[in-house]
């Protein structure tokens, strides 16, 4: 296997882990960066690396927030049955996306995943970012910890992950739009975003892979192993930038980067 190969799946393994988690859309990004960026591998091995990928963004998750989302306290040998409500309050919102993923999922990545697609959900979502953080801007939020969020509350989140299905819409930006248009705060709509992302990619990616097959060759491995492990180094900086960034500041200066990015993906193509 030529390095260039190598360093491809590294530059799209921090490509990963950075557009995940902030709401600019990983998707959008990763097929924008295969424009110019392409794997010589085959186009069945590509459709499953974008997604599987994800898995070493996910596991960042995990890491960082194994305290909240582990059920069990093994130092105490007891249940916590917050963190289970809490988890099932998570597979609540993950049902809506998960049933459309599964009936939709070809149709919708035949039609859908292409660069026109892409910049006018960049320019979409980015101007929606802008109106509710302004309409926002003097309402304190009702939902201000994760016990908060009631299974209502969670299944509506969920139906905005759905818009996600559509590339470049950016599976964070919708459930942190929902999640902020039914009062929940920034930090409480990051995190709870965060969370939905498990079940979601695991299920994603394990769709991706018997679909792909479980036979790899050698060069396969070494290029999906090293994406996802860059991913996961990345994540875990891009999280923590994340959560410290909303602190102190609104979504929309990632609004008015969408909407930039989008109109340069529409000129460049279109010329």
């Amino acid at each position: 296997m030529q390095f260039t190969e190598i360093l491809k799946a590294i530059i799209l393994g921090i490509v990963e882990g950075i557009t995940e988690w902030l709401p600019i859309s990983s998707t959008g990004h990763m097929i924008l960066v295969n424009e110019f960026l392409q794997l010589n591998m085959s186009e069945a091995f590509k459709e499953m690396f974008f997604v599987v990928i994800q898995l070493g963004a996910i596991m960042a998750v995990v890491v960082l927030y194994w305290h909240k989302l582990m059920p069990v306290s093994f130092r105490r040998s007891t249940i916590r049955n917050e963190t289970i409500t809490l988890w099932l309050k998570i597979l609540t919102a993950c049902l809506p996306a998960a049933i459309i993923g599964l009936l939709y999922d070809d149709k919708i990545e035949a039609q859908f995943y292409n660069y026109q697609t892409v910049a006018v959900t960049l320019i979409l979502y980015g101007i929606l970012f802008i109106v509710i953080e302004n309409r926002n801007a003097n309402l304190k939020p009702t939902i201000n910890k994760l016990s908060q969020i009631t299974y209502k509350t969670a299944l509506i989140i969920g139906i905005f992950q759905v818009l996600s299905l559509i590339p470049g819409t950016s599976r964070s930006g919708a459930t942190i739009i929902g999640a902020i248009l039914i009062g929940t705060s920034r930090t409480i709509a990051a995190e709870f975003t965060f969370f939905l992302a498990i079940p979601i990619m695991f299920g994603a990616s394990l769709l991706k892979i018997f679909k792909f097959g479980l036979t790899f060759t050698h060069d396969e491995l070494t290029i999906l192993f090293t994406g996802m492990i860059v991913a996961f180094v990345v994540s875990l900086l891009a999280i923590k930038f994340l959560v410290g960034y909303i602190k102190g500041h609104d979504f929309k200066v990632f609004g008015w980067y969408r909407i930039i990015l989008g109109v340069i993906v529409a000129i460049y193509f279109m010329v």
